[in-house]
C-alpha cells in the first residue's frame, strides 16, 4: 500500500443550470473562466482540510483541457492562489481520468516523503468546444471543478492498487483535432471549423469500451487479490447515461456505485473527484471503506485504482 490521506476536498460549480428534459447541466456564464470556479473549490478544500496555501507543497493540475497553450495549467492555478510562493506546479492529464492519474502519481510522492500535502485540481470548461449541431454531446457536458488535499500519511490507509490501459483504436472517436500542433488556431476557416470543436462519437467508444473494460478489471482484480464484494463503493466516471449499460457487464450492481449522470452531466476531468468529494461529505463514504475509482478517457484510456479511504 502507497500510504496516502485524503485531508480535504472541495467542489466548485458555475451558476447558469441548463436543463435537457431530466438531465441538469451548469455551464460558464460570459465573462467567467474555469479559474473563477476553481478558487472557490480550492478555497472549500483548504478549510475541509483546516490548512492554509503555505502549508501546500506542490501543486497538480488534473485537467483535461489546456487554459491556455503554455505555461501549464497548474502555473495558472498558482498565479491565482500562491502568486509570491515559490510550491512546484505541474500538469498530469489523461484526458478524463486525469485526477485518477494524478492521486496515483502523488501517492508515489508523498510515499517517498518528497512531499507532504499536495493539491490536485481537476475541471474543465466543456462548454467552450461543445457543437450545438452533435446534440449527443452537447447535452451531456457541464463545466465544473473539483479540488483535493492528498497528505503523507503513518495511518492504514492509501492506494491498494492502481492500473492505467490505453487502446489507441479508439483515439479518434473522442477528440478535439483543431487547436494545438497538428492543425494550428491560425489555420480555422468556415470549411474546417468542425475540427475545432468536440467530436465524439458515442456508439463507437461505447462498443470498445464494452470489449475492453471487462477483462482489464477481472485483470486488475486478480492482481490486487481482491473481489468485487471487497469493495464498499465504486466512484466512476460519469461519462454518461451508458453507465447504466457498462456497469453491470463489469459485475458491478447498482447498489455498489454512484451515478449522478442526471444530476450534473460529464464533467470531464472533474466528474471523478466531484463524485467522490460529494460522496465522502454524504457520509456515503466513510473512514475505513475501500473505494474503487474506475473511469474511461479520451484515447481510449481507461484507469482503475483502488483505495484505503
Amino acid at each position: 500500500m502507497r500510504k496516502i490521506k485524503i485531508t480535504g476536498c472541495g467542489n466548485a460549480i458555475p451558476e447558469q443550470k441548463i436543463t435537457f428534459g431530466d438531465q441538469t447541466r451548469y455551464r460558464l456564464s460570459e465573462g467567467k473562466t474555469l479559474l473563477d470556479i476553481a478558487d472557490k473549490a480550492i478555497e472549500n478544500a483548504l478549510e475541509d482540510a483546516g490548512i492554509e496555501i503555505s502549508d501546500i507543497d506542490c501543486i497538480i493540475g488534473g485537467i483535461a483541457t489546456p487554459l491556455q497553450a503554455i505555461p501549464c495549467n497548474a502555473a495558472l492555478i498558482h498565479e491565482r492562489i500562491a502568486k509570491g510562493m515559490d510550491i512546484p506546479a505541474m500538469d498530469i492529464n489523461t484526458s478524463c481520468t486525469s485526477f485518477v492519474s494524478a492521486l496515483d502519481m502523488a501517492a508515489y510522492m508523498t510515499d517517498s516523503g518528497r512531499y507532504n500535502n499536495i493539491l490536485i485540481v481537476s475541471g474543465d470548461t466543456a462548454s467552450a468546444a461543445l457543437n450545438p449541431n452533435q446534440k449527443e454531446s452537447y447535452e451531456l457536458f457541464s463545466d465544473a471543478v473539483s479540488a483535493f488535499i492528498v497528505s503523507r500519511c503513518e495511518e492504514e490507509c492509501g492506494i491498494i492498487y492502481s492500473a492505467q490501459r490505453t487502446w489507441s483504436e479508439g483515439a479518434h472517436d473522442t477528440e478535439i483535432r483543431g487547436g494545438c500542433g497538428l492543425m494550428s488556431v491560425f489555420k480555422f476557416n468556415e470549411n474546417n471549423k468542425e475540427d475545432y470543436y468536440f467530436d465524439m462519437k458515442g456508439p463507437k467508444v461505447l462498443k470498445l469500451s464494452a470489449k475492453k473494460l471487462p477483462g482489464f478489471l477481472d485483470d486488475c482484480l486478480k492482481e490486487a487479490g481482491v473481489t468485487m464484494n471487497d469493495i464498499d463503493k465504486v466512484v466512476p466516471h460519469q461519462a454518461s447515461k451508458a453507465l447504466k449499460v457498462i456497469m453491470p457487464r463489469l459485475g458491478i450492481s447498482e447498489d455498489k456505485y454512484i451515478d449522478h449522470v442526471n444530476e450534473y452531466g460529464n464533467m470531464i476531468s472533474a466528474a471523478i473527484p466531484f463524485t467522490l468529494c460529494n460522496a465522502i461529505h454524504d457520509n456515503e463514504i466513510v473512514k475505513g471503506n475501500t473505494v474503487m475509482l474506475l473511469g474511461t478517457a479520451a484515447g481510449l484510456t481507461s484507469n482503475v485504482l483502488i483505495l484505503k479511504y
